[in-house]
């Protein structure tokens, strides 16, 4: 069998080079290594300092490759090292891609097949486990920090990595593919409104009206699929709320990064190893109702919390932000309806609607399209009711103009009506010009 360390390597956007196909005699030449410098190790070495364990791996690293008589080029010991490395102190196959910033997805489809998204797109990677026992090493070294455990009883477990990315593992018998682990990264430097209008996702005249749809304390839906970009967008808007008020966020894993100077983060909690001490995004809401709140930030509304949500920006909470799942902005406030369902209270659909309609403001709609791109699509207000339907309004709309070098063409654009809610944005003494709605001439003409 060839060696590993013979076979050209790939470049992974980090710097740190990846054999292009892990055999088993490499995997036995690491896991030798591996086990050998973990037996000289100092018994009193604070393992919680990754630099001091690094610097004492890298002094044994020679002498335990030498026993190996292995010939190998400087460039492979480097990545001998690294590999050794990532396996004591880091995550195994995967510790380069979690160190690409350009990775915003690693899904690990059991022990022999690893995937990346970039640029929105899926890619294969040449990486693999040794088997599953060794992904299912590094699973319990994401888990059991956490205090979390993953076996039979309890085959599904959300976690999360010290940097915040979001992680979800699922093992058999749920999974009939092995160990499945799925990470979605955490952006080291959170993006700007700025670098949203440089990817297309977002346009000038999007930046000003959202700006002024925060700072006028509006409640707002952000919706969309999947990796469409709604926390992100969320992360900007939040950027918009001034620097003098009390900031709550609430969240599954905490991602939000906001730059105020008063921002108190919630974090919900699991039921422990004994079923017990869960916390709940419900939970929090509620009891984030008494931490004398400016802002509630819900990074994900998915259940019985949305009728607390709701309540409370009816009952003086305004300049509410949260995201959900949906495919539409229409169909955002279906998803919310069936989750005040979700709470438990016994209320009529026409009630449930009334307090959607009087809560919410504005919804505004992502989407990832073919080219891997993610855009906003849809900015709607929420108008109020006509009989027992809730009444919404275009804002803006993506227009697609055409594809080019497989990119699409298009635009997010006015629809040349002006929200009602503007009069609540000129009154926090904010005004837009008539020109972001697409009118041209006199506001006042425009106005209903």
């Amino acid at each position: 069998m060839t060696m590993m360390n013979h076979r050209p390597a790939t470049v992974l956007g980090t710097g740190v080079a990846i054999a292009g196909n892990s055999d088993k005699d490499d995997f036995r030449l690491v896991a030798r290594l591996r086990d050998k410098i973990l037996a000289r190790l100092d018994p009193l070495l604070d393992i919680s300092n990754p630099r001091l364990v690094r610097e004492s791996i890298e002094a044994i690293f020679p002498q335990v490759l030498s026993e190996e008589n292995a010939a190998i080029t400087r460039t492979e010991r480097v990545r001998l090292f690294e590999r050794v490395v990532a396996e004591i102190l880091g995550y195994g196959p995967i510790e380069p891609l979690l160190r690409d910033d350009t990775i915003t997805e690693i899904m690990v489809n059991g022990p022999y097949a690893i995937y990346i998204e970039r640029n929105g797109k899926i890619e294969k990677t040449p990486l693999t486990f040794e088997n599953e026992e060794h992904l299912m090493r590094i699973i319990e070294r994401i888990v059991t920090p956490l205090g979390r455990r993953v076996d039979e009883a309890s085959p599904m477990v959300d976690a999360r990595l010290p940097d915040g990315s979001r992680v979800n593992v699922t093992i058999p018998p749920v999974s009939l593919v092995g160990p499945v682990l799925t990470i979605r990264k955490f952006s080291r430097i959170p993006y700007t409104a700025e670098d949203l209008q440089n990817f297309g996702t977002i346009t000038p005249e999007f930046i000003e009206f959202a700006r002024a749809c925060v700072q006028a304390r509006l409640n707002i839906i952000i919706s969309g699929g999947t990796g469409t970009g709604k926390t992100t967008l969320l992360n900007v808007l939040s950027g918009f709320i001034p620097a003098n008020e009390r900031i709550i966020t609430i969240e599954d894993a905490a991602e939000l990064q906001l730059k105020q100077e008063h921002v108190v983060t919630l974090e919900s909690r699991p039921p422990n190893i004994e079923g017990r001490g869960e916390i709940t995004i419900r939970d929090l809401v509620i009891n984030a109702l008494r931490m004398r709140p400016d802002r509630i930030v819900v990074g994900e509304t998915r259940g019985g919390e949305a009728l607390d949500m709701l309540q409370a920006m009816n009952t003086g909470h305004d300049g509410s932000l949260s995201t959900l799942h949906a495919n539409s902005a229409r169909d955002a406030l279906r998803r919310l309806e069936t989750m005040v369902l979700m709470s438990g209270m016994d209320l009529p659909l026409r009630a449930v609607r009334e307090q959607i309609a009087s809560a919410i403001n504005c919804i505004i709609h992502l989407d990832r399209f073919s080219d891997g791109s993610r855009k906003v699509v849809q900015v709607a207000e929420v108008q109020g009711m006509e009989g027992d339907v809730i009444v919404m309004q275009d804002i803006f709309r993506f227009q697609q103009t055409g594809f080019k070098d497989g990119r699409i063409l298009g635009r997010l654009e006015p629809t040349g009506i002006r929200p009602k809610f503007c009069e609540k944005i000129e009154r926090a003494g904010i005004r837009l010009p008539p020109t972001i709605f697409g009118l041209n001439g006199n506001l006042n003409a425009y106005r209903r």
